[in-house]
């Protein structure tokens, strides 16, 4: 029931963790983060000018902006070079408000990294949070397109049968082999991954 995390990594890490070093590079200047600032600090190093923090929860020490991303009215627009957004969006009801507002508040040209959960549990009740949607590729890159052009939209998927019945039975990334990760069905979505570009000024 804990994904994984008493036994080690969980199996979606290991996609996570594949998908932001992939796409290190775009994590620089002033980045955003989501909760905490460990994925900012570990893939951005040096690249990165300033960490902020968001969270709804005012109690989050580590936000350094406390706001609902369906309502952030109070989040000025065009501030942030990239917006690293994982495993969050699927427990925001109005998600295409919180995809509007990533997309507002980057600048242009910024990168919104994105990930989604596919096949696994759907209670994170012992995290305090709850599933709202269950997306696909599809799904996400329709949603992803309302608010960026389709050209700069980048949808992948990662996952297998072993894999996701490894994530559903709760073991960890150390009891599989990479090879066994690393191969792809698309029949078995078990991480969505999402890059997407707001356009620069005037294009």
């Amino acid at each position: 029931p804990d994904f994984g995390f008493g036994r080690g990594s969980p199996v979606d890490r290991y996609y996570i963790e594949g998908f932001l070093a992939r796409h290190a590079e775009d994590i620089g200047g002033r980045v955003l983060e989501i909760k905490d600032s460990a994925l900012t600090r570990r893939y951005g190093g040096g690249r990165v000018t300033v960490s902020d923090v968001l969270d709804v929860d005012e109690n989050n020490k580590r936000a350094t902006i406390v706001a609902d991303l369906t309502r952030a009215e109070d989040v000025p627009s065009d501030v942030f070079d990239c917006i690293i957004c994982t495993q969050t969006l699927h427990l925001i009801y109005d998600i295409r408000s919180a995809v509007g507002t990533l997309q507002r508040i980057l600048k242009p040209g910024g990168i919104l990294l994105a990930t989604f959960p596919g096949i696994g549990q759907t209670s994170c009740e012992k995290l305090g949070e709850h599933y709202c949607w269950a997306l696909t590729t599809l799904s996400a890159r329709v949603l992803c397109e309302e608010a960026f052009p389709g050209a700069n939209v980048e949808i992948e998927a990662h996952g297998n049968v072993l894999a996701a019945v490894a994530f559903l039975e709760g073991l960890a990334v150390r009891e599989l082999r990479k090879e066994e990760l690393d191969h792809h069905d698309p029949d078995y979505e078990l991480l969505i991954a999402v890059r997407a570009v707001k356009p620069e000024a005037g294009s």
